[in-house]
């Protein structure tokens, strides 16, 4: 059966069991059924206002929302998995997807998922391992950039560029308005998003040999990365780190960083931040590609929402994902919080639909792709960052840096190729008995 109202169908034993549950009001609040559901940051705290609703609309359910601080998320969830004291749904960072379903903790969604196609492809594609669907997105974002177009417009640029080489000599342009201690771009040395945008855009797997050894010393990374160190060698940004600038918004404010590539978190802060005389003196656009726009892909960023293997109650979880994710609700949940819908339908309402700094976002949205989905990827992002600063600082060459990039992604992956070779084993032995 097919939910009217959302992407999620229950099939029909599960459907009569969450009928049940429900009690059609006959139940009392003691006998109440409670869904446990674990959420990070300010969505667990905001999340709390939708569920008054879901409870109306299912007599005999209840919600209990823990609001846990992201920064203690990951190890929780491994804690709680380990001990068996999972909730029944949860919020995973979908980076995370991966490695809790190596863990066995999470439920595949087959065959209650019904159409995916009303999600952004490349975020859904982020809850699928190995062809199986584990997560439903909940809310979205990717990294975009944000400009000064007023100085942009100064320098010659009444539209963002689309190609590496034009975003280049756009920079140079801007520069050239700009005093000698402003740049035309911040982008931090100590993060990894742009050599892993870049190198996707590039087409680098990231990944070689089935996602075993690492990719970045071969020519389509190794593109990308000269075209991201040539940009601080221009002094087109500082080769600095987030902690390093004092206070972003104001050099941005007033004019001594003209660009920025962050994420949709960062609408709200500069509308807050900003004085009213720069209210139309700022926009968004998608990030450049190496041949176009076609080619000009970003990361695909965002929650999905997870049941557990040891949910207590997975019929009313399925009921709870299959609330959080309808059109309106995810519309609500926009305006409470300004999280990026993960529904394709709440875009077309008026307050996305007609905001030019959001319209970047939804056409960068349909061109994202998910870093490589094995449990080990954040544990490799943390390398591409500190090995690309060698390199931005001039610690490193290029060659130097991403030779020991990949040795180091070599050495993290030795106990996946130790273990697909065990089981590579395996089947050949289960073929000749």
């Amino acid at each position: 059966m097919r939910s009217p109202r959302g992407p999620i169908a229950f099939p029909a034993v599960a459907l009569v069991v969450a009928l049940a549950v429900s009690g059609c009001g006959s139940r009392g609040d003691d006998e109440a059924v409670t869904v446990r559901f674990w959420a990070m940051g300010r969505e667990g705290e905001v999340v709390r206002e939708l569920v008054p609703d879901f409870e109306r609309e299912n007599p005999g359910l209840r919600v209990d929302v823990q609001q846990i601080p992201w920064s203690a998320a990951h190890e929780k969830l491994l804690t709680a998995h380990v001990g068996r004291a999972t909730p029944d749904v949860a919020q995973l960072g979908n980076t995370w997807i991966a490695e809790f379903v190596a863990l066995n903790a999470i439920r595949p969604l087959e065959p209650l998922v019904a159409d995916p196609a009303t999600f952004f492809p490349g975020i859904w594609e982020t809850n699928v391992v190995e062809g199986v669907t584990w997560g439903v997105p909940w809310y979205v974002d990717t990294r975009v950039l944000f400009y000064r177009s007023d100085l942009f417009r100064r320098a010659g640029h009444e539209v963002f560029p689309t190609t590496w080489d034009a975003w280049r000599r756009a920079l140079e342009d801007v520069r050239a308005v700009l005093g000698e201690r402003d740049y035309p771009a911040f982008l931090p040395a100590n993060e990894w998003p742009l050599p892993v945008i870049l190198g996707l855009q590039a087409g680098s797997p990231l990944l070689a040999e089935g996602d075993t050894r690492g990719a970045f010393s071969e020519p389509a990374f190794r593109r990308a990365f000269d075209f991201a160190l040539d940009l601080y060698r221009r002094c087109l940004a500082p080769a600095i780190g987030n902690a390093e600038i004092g206070n972003l918004y104001q050099e941005f404010g007033r004019g001594h960083i003209a660009s920025l590539l962050t994420g949709p978190w960062n609408l709200g802060e500069l509308a807050r931040r900003l004085p009213d005389s720069l209210a139309g003196a700022w926009s968004t656009a998608p990030v450049p590609g190496p041949e176009g726009p076609a080619s000009g892909v970003s990361l695909a960023g965002g929650a999905s929402l997870v049941v557990f293997r040891g949910a207590r109650h997975p019929e009313a979880a399925w009921r709870f994902i299959t609330y959080l994710s309808r059109p309106d609700v995810q519309l609500r949940f926009y305006r409470l919080t300004g999280d990026l819908p993960a529904r394709v339908e709440p875009w077309e309402e008026r307050e996305l639909a007609r905001d030019s700094r959001i319209a970047a976002f939804r056409e960068q949205l349909g061109r994202v792709v998910s870093t490589p989905k094995i449990p080990e990827w954040e544990q490799i992002a943390f390398r591409v960052q500190s090995r690309a600063e060698e390199a931005i600082r001039g610690e490193a060459t290029a060659e130097e840096a991403l030779a020991r990039l990949d040795a180091d992604v070599d050495r993290l992956l030795e106990k996946r190729r130790w273990l697909l070779r065990r089981r590579a084993a395996e089947s050949a032995e289960e073929g000749t008995s």
